[in-house]
């Protein structure tokens, strides 16, 4: 069975993007699905948040350039939970796959090779917070979106935008099965007006795509990255830690069926 692969994605910075990366795919590993996180983001704060540093030569760049295998760069980040690492030089990366013919498929062929060779069910891709080539790489290779939607009204306005870049890829046929996975509310505080009117108007554009459990506004959350834990690990107790688990519990029922040992 192909692993299920889902780009995790907002074209800004801050709305708990690489958070939700990290944590949803501890979570998922810890439901018995194995699970590889592909930090795509120059920024790596995907690796750093598990614990590791980008290294030349170690991680995404080389496989990404040239759609070859991911194998020898998947290193086992914990118990069923693998990382492909971001590294230095994937900051100039879009310039030079931009000079490429395939510029929009590389990442996906990787994938592609990789799952010949790893028990993976299910890959999140940390895509950086732009929509160039990096992430639409992602799109391409993706069978679902799940978008990082912060509780701010400015947020709403790229929400379209993103949606809008799904049909575009199905038009081209670049990637014509990709969906619209769902929509998760972070840093949500549903005691203020603000939160729960934003979180409001999304239902009422993507009522049928917007996940139940909202991640909550948690220090905890904020403070586990510095020491490369996941907030499981860091603070199994805390109110983020219980969103995460329930939000998992969704995400298996929405694209695994039947995947959980849970």
């Amino acid at each position: 069975m192909s692993a299920v692969t889902i780009a995790i994605a907002n074209q800004k910075g801050g709305v708990g993007k690489t958070t939700t990366t990290v944590n949803l795919g501890d979570a998922l590993a810890r439901s018995g699905i194995p699970t590889l996180i592909v930090d795509l983001d120059p920024q790596a704060n995907a690796t750093s948040s598990l614990g590791f540093e980008k290294k030349p030569g170690e991680g995404i760049y080389e496989p990404l350039l040239t759609g070859g295998d991911l194998s020898s760069r998947a290193i086992a980040a914990r118990k069923n939970l693998w990382l492909v690492p971001s590294e230095l030089d994937l900051a100039a990366a879009e310039l030079e796959l931009s000079s490429q013919k395939e510029y929009l498929t590389n990442l996906k062929a990787s994938l592609s090779q990789l799952q010949k060779g790893k028990k993976i069910q299910a890959i999140l891709i940390d895509c950086p917070p732009t929509l160039g080539l990096l992430s639409m790489n992602s799109l391409t290779a993706a069978d679902h979106l799940i978008v990082t939607l912060q509780s701010e009204y400015l947020a709403l306005e790229g929400l379209g935008q993103i949606v809008g870049v799904i049909d575009q890829l199905k038009e081209s046929k670049l990637n014509k099965t990709l969906s619209l996975g769902g929509i998760v509310m972070t840093m949500y505080d549903g005691r203020t007006k603000l939160s729960q009117e934003v979180y409001a108007e999304a239902c009422k554009h993507y009522k049928k795509k917007m996940f139940k459990n909202q991640i909550p506004r948690n220090i905890r959350l904020s403070e586990c990255p510095s020491f490369g834990q996941t907030i499981f690990e860091y603070d199994p107790k805390s109110p983020g830690a219980l969103a995460y688990q329930n939000l998992a519990k969704e995400v298996i029922k929405r694209f695994f069926s039947g995947s959980s040992k849970k």
